[in-house]
C-alpha cells in the first residue's frame, strides 16, 4: 500500500494504491512509467475537477451580482414611480387650485358688470322719473317699468301710460 500527496493550488488529492509491489529489477523501469502515468492522471483529473469548482463558485458569484442588481432596480423603479406619481397629484392639485381661482374671478368680473349695468340702469330710471315729476303732465300719465335678467344683460323696459 502506498500513499502519494498531489496538491496543485489549494486543493489535496490524497490518492491510495491497494497494489502489490513486485520487487525486481525487470519491473522497475515499468514501475516507473506507470507510475508517471497514474500521477499525469491523477493530476489531471485534480485539475479539471478545480476548474469545475472555480467555475461553480464563478457562476454563483455572477448569479449573485445578477440577483443584487435586480433588487437594485426593482427597488429604483419603484422609487421613480413614486417620484412621478407625487408630481402628477402635484400638478393636479396645482391645475384644480387655479382652475377654482379663474372660476370665482370670472364670476366676480360677471357679477361686477351686472351690478355696474344694473346701477346705470337704476340711475337712469331716477332721471327720467325726476324730470317726469317735474313735467307738467304728471297727472294725465305715469310709468311703468319691466325688468328682464339674462345671463349676459340686464334689460329694462320703460312705458309712459296715459290715463
Amino acid at each position: 500500500m502506498r500513499l502519494r500527496f498531489c496538491t496543485k493550488n489549494t486543493l489535496i488529492l490524497i490518492v491510495l494504491h491497494d497494489e502489490e509491489e513486485k520487487i525486481g529489477p525487470e519491473n522497475q523501469p515499468i514501475q516507473k512509467k506507470k507510475a508517471k502515468k497514474n500521477l499525469k492522471k491523477e493530476r489531471n483529473a485534480a485539475i479539471q475537477i478545480q476548474a469545475w469548482w472555480r467555475g461553480t463558485l464563478v457562476r454563483r458569484a455572477l448569479l449573485h451580482a445578477a440577483l443584487r442588481a435586480w433588487v437594485i432596480q426593482c427597488w429604483w423603479r419603484l422609487i421613480l414611480l413614486r417620484m412621478l406619481e407625487k408630481k402628477r397629484r402635484e400638478n393636479l392639485i396645482s391645475y384644480a387650485s387655479q382652475e377654482r381661482a379663474i372660476v370665482k374671478l370670472q364670476s366676480l368680473v360677471r357679477m361686477w358688470r351686472v351690478h355696474w349695468r344694473y346701477c346705470q340702469v337704476l340711475n337712469a330710471i331716477y332721471v327720467i322719473r325726476g324730470h317726469w315729476q317735474c313735467h307738467n303732465c304728471q297727472m294725465c300719465s305715469f310709468l311703468r317699468a319691466h325688468c328682464v335678467i339674462t345671463a349676459t344683460h340686464l334689460q329694462f323696459h320703460i312705458e309712459i301710460v296715459n290715463n
